[in-house]
């Protein structure tokens, strides 16, 4: 298998970096020449040092959970003969402490919202099943210890 690649880069300037109030800024670059701006979350390092508006680890790591299942989940529905028109998640990842204080990302929370269109619409049955496929096919879901529920929204 080829291996997936990304680029950081952070620069520190003139910022007086021993003070520890340097910018958290930095670039994420991938493969296909996009480009990110990136942060720390403000959640965790406060602003001016964070940029609100760049995307943080925490976040990164929820929306490539939420990516992996749906790529998947359109892949399953295809197969299965269901058109999707819309697939909306507003996933949700929650930290807390785990037993030696650390703080991690330990629950992570999907909530697709799928349109489907034509003649063959899935039952909710079928929805959670293609659901649960997704979920156990995700390369990202099956590389961590978080725990990665899937809470669909039936009746989109």
């Amino acid at each position: 298998m080829s291996p997936h690649t990304a680029e950081i880069l952070w620069l520190r300037g003139e910022q007086d970096f021993l003070s520890n109030g340097y910018s958290r800024k930095h670039l994420l670059r991938f493969d296909g020449g996009l480009e990110i701006p990136g942060s720390s979350s403000p959640h965790v390092v406060p602003l001016p040092m964070s940029d609100a508006t760049a995307l943080d680890p925490e976040e990164a790591f929820i929306a490539s959970l939420s990516s992996c299942h749906m790529l998947w989940f359109l892949s399953i529905a295809a197969k299965y003969q269901f058109c999707i028109d819309r697939y909306f998640d507003a996933a949700v990842g929650e930290m807390a402490k785990n037993a030696a204080g650390k703080k991690w990302v330990a629950v992570v929370t999907l909530r697709p919202e799928v349109s489907f269109s034509g003649a063959r619409l899935p039952t909710q049955a079928e929805l959670a099943q293609m659901h649960a496929e997704a979920h156990e096919e995700c390369f990202i879901a099956n590389s961590v210890k978080s725990e990665v529920r899937c809470e669909p929204v039936w009746g989109t």
